[in-house]
């Protein structure tokens, strides 16, 4: 669930339509203002806070996705 919410804002903001879950989020051509953007869309739509610096960390639907759900575990 989290994977695939995390997939489609990722596609709504480097206007793309399909990603795969271990593409590179800067090799599709995103940046730090995209990622602001991924950043405050997974906050309102999923209801997770992932520091910026998680997102550089996890470049990948899959990696931030595994990162968001040990988020919501602990919480």
């Amino acid at each position: 669930m989290i994977q695939q919410k995390i997939n489609q804002i990722w596609g709504r903001a480097l206007k793309l339509e399909d990603i795969s879950d271990d593409d590179d989020f800067f090799a599709l051509g995103g940046h730090s203002l995209i990622m602001a953007t991924v950043q405050t869309a997974i906050h309102d739509e999923i209801g997770i806070e992932i520091p910026m610096d998680e997102l550089f960390r996890h470049p990948t639907v899959r990696s931030i996705s595994a990162y968001a759900e040990s988020r919501l575990a602990v919480s």
